[in-house]
């Protein structure tokens, strides 16, 4: 499967815009995907032909409601630009499109960005590395029940826990120590925005320490008493996150 495969792009063009014309505020989905491929306003505006004035609009919300001919040349744009610079970001899209259900106990797509910082308030959680880094954005996260994740995914199952964008968080429950989910993450060429990890943990491994800090990833452990309450405050930042593009 090529970055150049119609039935990838075409596919990816199908999501992208389908996430712009549902959402009740286009721009910010459109701000969303242009910063996932991490191409300029000026790059997608010339690309489309209208002066980057008229995409930053859009995205701000000056502009409401793009028109679905506005879109279509929209997502074509991004498509073109990264083609162009040699097709990654359709190629990592295709690789992660499809998610394995075995180990995976939720995952979701952030419609607008979330601070790291405030993930780390909805699992009540305390940051062990990178703290300057919670300031970043995520675009989404992944939960992973770690024990079914080492029995059943393979190398490239584990590539795909990382949905849409690897602008996410991972988030790995039954933990006990923290050694396993670092060192997988070390070893996988994606690497998260951050890692969250969550169990029975009385004390952290120091090389789970040792390797995030070595990735530049923040560790964060989840103090939350159960699974259910994890994934229950952290579906509560998935719609806060909804109601801010709204």
């Amino acid at each position: 499967m090529t970055s150049g495969s119609p039935s990838v792009k075409e596919a990816l063009a199908r999501r992208i815009a389908g996430e712009i014309v549902l959402s009740s505020n286009p721009g910010l989905v459109m701000r969303k995907w242009r910063r996932l491929f991490n191409v300029t306003q000026a790059a997608v505006a010339s690309a489309m032909g209208v002066k980057p004035s008229v995409v930053s609009d859009y995205e701000s919300g000056r502009r409401r409601n793009p028109g679905s001919t506005f879109i279509r040349r929209f997502v074509e744009a991004l498509l073109e630009v990264d083609e162009k610079a040699g097709g990654r970001h359709i190629s990592e899209f295709a690789r992660l499109a499809y998610t394995p259900l075995d180990a995976i106990l939720d995952v979701r797509e952030f419609p607008t960005p979330v601070k790291v910082r405030e993930l780390v308030e909805h699992v009540d959680g305390e940051v062990l590395t990178c703290p300057e880094k919670l300031d970043d954005e995520i675009y989404g996260y992944t939960v992973i029940d770690s024990i079914q994740a080492i029995r059943n995914l393979s190398g490239m199952d584990f590539y795909r826990v990382f949905g849409a964008t690897t602008v996410r968080a991972l988030v790995f429950t039954g933990v006990v120590r923290g050694r396993s989910p670092m060192v997988a993450v070390k070893i996988s060429p994606f690497k998260p925005k951050a890692v969250v990890i969550h169990g029975k943990v009385s004390e952290v491994d120091p090389l789970a320490i040792d390797l995030a800090s070595r990735e530049g990833i923040p560790l964060i452990l989840s103090r939350l008493p159960s699974v259910d309450e994890l994934l229950d405050s952290l579906r509560k930042l998935y719609f806060k996150s909804l109601q801010s593009g709204g």
